[in-house]
């Protein structure tokens, strides 16, 4: 299995996927800190800055440990992050991992996820040596079904209750793509 040295830049036509840095910290912070971003995320609503710090360092150390990446996405016109997307819950045994996303609400709707999506997933399996990536979301999170359908996922199921998050037991629905399946 391919092991992650250097983290790699990726560009589509809009946008820059790099590295997240310390000096991200404030965008991550920004939309991080709207319970809007995080009503359907596995974190509490941010309430300062130093825990959009522990979470660019807790990506970073995935990376070096390289057990996950996580790419910053950033406009081509200033570099402005205005979300992340990347691979966790890697299991290199089985040729598979997880791919989580977000964005910030001032780009919602504007195709961003599934223009960067398309070149996340060609890394995945063209260098990370993957044959399944997996999506694990919110039942009622319209915008991510629709995203990871545009991007050519297929539903699999919802796992009843399978996790717990905010003090409540969730849903997840859980839905995949392989190889074979991506056009790229």
């Amino acid at each position: 299995m391919n092991r992650l040295k250097n983290f790699p830049e990726i560009e589509t036509d809009r946008y820059l996927l790099r590295a997240i840095e310390m000096s991200d910290a404030e965008e991550i912070f920004h939309y991080f800190s709207k319970d809007e971003v995080t009503k359907y995320y596995d974190l509490d609503t941010f309430v300062e800055v130093n825990e959009a710090i522990r979470l660019i360092e807790n990506w970073q150390t995935r990376f070096v440990n390289n057990e996950g990446i996580r790419w910053g996405i950033a406009t081509k016109e200033d570099n402005k992050l205005i979300g992340s997307c990347g691979f966790h819950n890697w299991e290199k045994e089985h040729f598979k991992a997880e791919v989580g996303f977000e964005v910030t609400p001032a780009y919602w709707q504007k195709g961003v996820m599934t223009e960067v999506l398309q070149e996340v997933l060609r890394y995945g399996f063209h260098q990370m040596g993957l044959y399944r990536i997996e999506a694990l979301y919110d039942p009622a999170n319209e915008a991510s079904k629709r995203t990871l359908e545009k991007s050519g996922f297929t539903y699999e199921g919802t796992l009843r209750k399978s996790s717990f998050e905010k003090g409540r037991f969730c849903d997840a629905a859980i839905c995949s793509i392989l190889k074979e399946e991506y056009i790229k």
